[in-house]
């Protein structure tokens, strides 16, 4: 995981695994995971030197070839930077569709509305699936709490990686096709 993602997992208000989004409790360590990260041994990418996953990190921080491979995957992913960022919807903050209360993450509009809104049963329109390209500003949501649970239990942004016009389909194709190229 790269380093906003674990941030994001890892709020302090409510800490989820970052892998099926469960809620993470205090706890004994994960010994067993450990000895394996300890024991796997693995290749750098971009020098080919064997290693135990144990040391990968460290490794990477200081190997300029493996630094070379990540760069030049980020550019192969980076389009042109976009000149005029006023015509895009703003996908971060979003107002409470109940009291129209502003700037809410998407975490935060989720915790908004459980606390003061979880018996209100007005049809409102879904402020985050509003802003996205495949939303449609208009539609009401039958029950909308039950559609915030089911929808936004996780951050869009977590797995668009910024391109939130690219096709559902080629989207899942292409971090599939990373997975296998990553192992």
């Amino acid at each position: 995981f790269c380093t906003p993602c674990l941030q994001e997992c890892l709020k302090p208000k409510k800490p989820v695994c970052g892998v099926c989004r469960s809620t993470l409790s205090p706890g004994s360590r994960a010994l067993d995971l450990e000895k394996q990260i300890e024991t796997t041994e693995t290749t750098c990418n971009g020098c080919n030197k064997k290693m135990f996953l144990s040391k990968m990190r460290s490794h990477a921080a200081s190997c300029s070839k493996y630094q070379n491979y990540i760069m030049e995957g980020v550019k192969a992913v980076t389009k042109e930077p976009l000149h005029n960022t006023r015509n895009f919807p703003n996908r971060f903050t979003f107002p409470c569709p109940y009291c129209s209360e502003k700037n809410f993450d998407q975490e935060g509009l989720v915790e908004h509305c459980k606390a003061l809104h979880s018996m209100d049963a007005k049809q409102v329109v879904c402020p985050i699936c509003a802003s996205m390209p495949w939303g449609d500003p208009n539609y009401r949501s039958a029950n909308f709490m039950e559609h915030l649970q089911r929808r936004h239990r996780f951050s869009y942004d977590t797995f668009v990686v910024g391109d939130y016009d690219a096709d559902e389909d080629d989207m899942m194709a292409q971090v599939l096709m990373r997975s296998l190229r990553d192992k």
